[in-house]
């Protein structure tokens, strides 16, 4: 008799997340062969949730794939009976992400990107903990034994969260260690399927604790620290020059690169050439907030190059264009996306233990000098009775010492949500790296707390 599986797709208008995961969920052979599948879809915008049902249906009749498939803007119809919640909400992601970019540089804060560490990473926190949380406190009512698969970032804070506040079984995913195979690929001239990494640390801050030739076993460290020091240093230096540094100096090698490892650092920017692009704009010409014609995103140089047209129409209407396109089959390539979520699921399901390269969970003595509670990034397996984190021992003291004091952020990031409490956001950004002067610090909470006041938690000093 086939079990009845069922997915709750949270975010599902997500041009990238919804329909990747559907596609993950319908090539999977065992679920295929052995389950009676419910996809649900669910969103808060309708017209995103419409896009994404319809480019589902095409798909699973181009499949051939035998499933029901549901659609909804209402959250307890989504996750009631489902057996695994996989999420990845962004409300205006690019607005606000460009507001927690420009903002804190205002004011003064050494800060880069803006997404998951530092000041930006705080506020973007603060706006996806509510609703995560939500999802959380739904599932405890009408789906208990679930697991919550989540994909939204600042990953490390948002599970931190959910796990201290929820009783649900959470784990953060994400595809970063994945850089990390390609760029080790790239040094050590070996394809990156011969090598096996195992990771410890924060994510988007982890670090490849052992990195050894698949077939041979052979320790690749002393030939990675050979290759890397006779590399040429202006080769992809928006991912690789700090990562390089950060080699040299503490002995193992970070992912997933200098844009995001830079987030938990002061000095990250001075290794960093697109920073000034990202969201560029000329204040002298237009306020991008009040025009709501948010800049261009810029991930780095090397996957956006400055050789651009002179003249080009990228405007509003083109990216709504692009945005609908993006869930037609004839504009993407059928194949698994490469994430964890669904080979977890497999396993769970029908109790086949897998081996996943990075988790995201709760430190129990996995990393025995990170505090335990703290959300680590490391390598897992997973089967019938859940994930199971694999012991990698103690880091290197610094990088310890830089996850711990991140650790100690997430901590009042989670009482400033709970208490409501500026003054607990105030602590963490004082106690952030980054940080420049503390008036400076309470302007910004200020500022950014009245900018995004329709999309922040209620904070008061």
């Amino acid at each position: 008799m086939e079990r009845k599986v069922k997915f709750a797709v949270i975010g599902a208008g997500s041009s990238s997340f919804g329909p990747n995961t559907v596609m993950d969920i319908l090539l999977s052979e065992p679920f295929a062969r052995n389950a009676d599948i419910e996809i649900y879809l669910m969103d808060i915008s309708q017209n995103a949730l419409d896009l994404s049902a319809g480019f589902c249906r095409e798909l699973q009749g181009h499949l051939n794939r035998t499933v029901t498939l549901n659609a909804s803007t209402c959250l307890k119809s989504a996750v009631e009976g489902a057996d695994f919640v996989i999420t990845s909400i962004e409300v205006d992601r690019h607005h606000h992400w460009s507001q927690d970019f420009h903002i804190p540089k205002r004011f003064g804060f050494r800060q880069v990107y803006g997404e998951n560490g530092g000041p930006g990473g705080m506020f973007h926190f603060l706006r996806n903990v509510g609703p995560l949380h939500e999802i959380a406190k739904t599932m405890e009512a009408y789906c208990p034994d679930a697991w919550l698969l989540n994909f939204t970032n600042p990953e490390a804070k948002l599970i931190e969260a959910v796990s201290k506040m929820s009783t649900v079984k959470c784990v953060g995913l994400c595809h970063g260690i994945g850089m990390a195979e390609e760029q080790l690929s790239g040094f050590l001239e070996i394809p990156a399927e011969d090598l096996a990494i195992e990771c410890g640390g924060l994510n988007h801050f982890c670090w490849v604790t052992k990195l050894t030739h698949a077939v041979t076993g052979e320790d690749l460290y002393p030939l990675l620290r050979e290759k890397e020091s006779k590399a040429q240093w202006l080769a992809q230096w928006d991912e690789l020059a700090l990562p390089r540094l950060l080699f040299r100096t503490f002995g193992l090698y970070p992912y997933p690169g200098t844009n995001h490892v830079g987030e938990y650092i002061a000095w990250g920017e001075d290794m960093l050439a697109s920073r000034m692009m990202q969201y560029f704009y000329d204040p002298a010409e237009c306020d991008p907030w009040k025009t709501r014609r948010t800049p261009d995103y810029i991930y780095s140089l090397s996957s956006h190059p400055t050789g651009r047209p002179l003249f080009t129409e990228e405007r509003a209407g083109q990216r709504d264009a692009a945005y609908i396109r993006s869930f037609t089959l004839k504009e993407r390539e059928i194949k698994k996306s490469g994430e964890f979520a669904i080979p977890i699921a497999e396993a769970i399901t029908f109790d086949a233990a897998v081996s996943i390269g990075a988790v995201n969970i709760p430190n129990k003595g996995y990393i025995s000098n990170i505090p335990d509670g703290t959300v680590v990034e490391l390598p897992a397996v997973a089967d019938g009775r859940g994930l199971h984190p694999k012991n990698i021992g103690p880091l290197p003291v610094g990088i310890a010492c830089m996850i711990h004091q991140q650790g100690c952020i997430h901590q009042l990031l989670v009482e400033a949500y709970r208490e409501k409490s500026r003054n607990k956001l105030l602590q963490a950004l004082l106690v952030d790296p980054t940080v420049s002067t503390y008036h400076n610090a309470v302007m910004l909470i200020n500022t950014m707390c009245d900018m995004q006041k329709d999309i922040l938690p209620e904070l008061s000093w």
